[in-house]
C-alpha cells in the first residue's frame, strides 16, 4: 500500500482525539476504587541522588552535542528575558524572571527524559528523537501541565512584581544602579529580598511537587495526568529531604550556570535533565 503525505490539520485532530480519549480514560482510573492503578513509589536515599547524577552525567556524555543542540533555546530564552529586562524598565523583575525560568525547566527536558530512555533501551538516541513526544499518547498531558507550570512563572512574576510595588516602589527605578543600591542598602530593599526570597521558595516548591516524575511518568506508562501528578507528589511526601535536596540542588546549579550569560544552562540542563529520568527510575516501582 502506497504511502503518502498527511494533511498537517487530519494529523494534529487524529492525535488530538487520541490524547483526550487518554485523558479522560486516566481520570476515570484515578478515581476508581483500584488502588493498583496508582503506581507505586519507593523511599529514596541520597544514594539514589548521586545515581541519578552519575547517570545523567554519563547520558550527557553519550549525547552530548544532540543533548546540547535540544536545550540551546532555553537560554536563548533567557536572554531574551534579559534584554526585556533593561529595555522595558522591567528591571525590578529582571532575577524573578531569571530564577522563575527555572519553573518550566522540567517541560524544557522532556526530549532529554525521552532520550535517556531510548538509550536505557539499547539504542543510540539522537535529538530527533525528542520529537517522538508529539507522537506519544500522554502528549496531550504533558501540554497540560507544561501549560500549569508555564501559568505557574507567570503569577510568581506578579507576585514578585506586587512585593517590589509594597517595599520599594511602586515607581520603577531610575536605573540599574539606583536599583541595585536601593536593594542592598536600604531596610525596604532586604524586606523584598526575604519575603521575595521565601515566596519564590513557594513557588519552586509546588512546582517541584507536582512535576519530579511527572513528566517521566507521563512518557513511560501509559497514565493520565492527574495519576501522574498525584504519584509526582507522593514521591515528595515518601522522601521529603532527598527530594528538596534534589530541587535545591538543581536551582542552585541553573543559578550558577546563568552567571555566564546563561550559557551554562546548555550543559547543566541536559546533564540535569537525563538525571531526572533516571532519578524517576529510582523513585517509582
Amino acid at each position: 500500500m502506497a504511502k503518502t503525505i498527511g494533511n498537517p490539520l487530519s494529523w494534529l485532530f487524529q492525535h488530538t482525539e487520541t490524547t483526550s480519549h487518554h485523558i479522560a480514560a486516566s481520570v476515570e482510573q484515578m478515581g476508581s476504587e483500584d488502588s493498583r492503578a496508582m503506581p507505586r513509589v519507593r523511599e529514596l536515599t541520597m544514594a539514589d541522588l548521586k545515581y541519578a547524577l552519575k547517570a545523567g552525567v554519563d547520558d550527557f556524555a553519550a549525547c552530548r552535542s544532540d543533548a546540547m543542540f535540544l536545550v540551546l533555546f532555553y537560554p536563548l530564552i533567557g536572554l531574551v528575558m534579559v534584554v526585556m529586562g533593561f529595555s522595558m524598565n522591567l528591571l525590578p523583575l529582571l532575577v524573578p524572571m531569571i530564577m522563575g525560568f527555572a519553573l518550566i525547566g522540567p517541560l524544557a527536558a522532556v526530549g532529554l527524559y525521552e532520550m535517556s530512555s531510548r538509550r536505557e533501551a539499547g539504542f543510540e538516541p539522537k535529538w530527533g528523537d525528542a520529537f517522538d513526544v508529539i507522537r506519544s499518547p500522554s502528549f496531550g498531558a504533558i501540554l497540560m501541565l507544561g501549560i500549569y507550570l508555564a501559568a505557574l512563572f507567570f503569577v510568581w512574576l506578579i507576585c514578585a512584581n506586587s512585593v517590589y510595588a509594597w517595599t520599594l516602589g511602586p515607581e520603577p527605578p531610575a536605573s540599574l544602579g539606583t536599583f541595585i543600591s536601593a536593594t542592598f542598602t536600604t531596610s525596604a530593599g532586604w524586606v523584598m529580598i526575604i519575603f521575595g526570597s521565601g515566596l519564590g521558595a513557594l513557588f519552586a516548591l509546588a512546582a517541584l511537587a507536582i512535576s519530579v516524575v511527572s513528566f517521566s511518568l507521563l512518557l513511560d506508562r501509559h497514565v493520565g495526568l492527574p495519576v501522574a501528578v498525584v504519584t509526582s507528589i507522593k514521591v515528595l511526601r515518601a522522601s521529603p529531604v532527598v527530594t528538596l535536596t534534589w530541587g535545591a540542588l538543581i536551582g542552585t546549579s541553573l543559578v550558577i550556570a546563568a552567571i555566564p550569560f546563561l550559557l551554562g544552562l546548555v550543559v547543566v540542563v541536559p546533564i540535569f535533565g537525563h538525571a531526572t529520568w533516571h532519578l524517576y527510575r529510582r523513585a517509582v516501582e
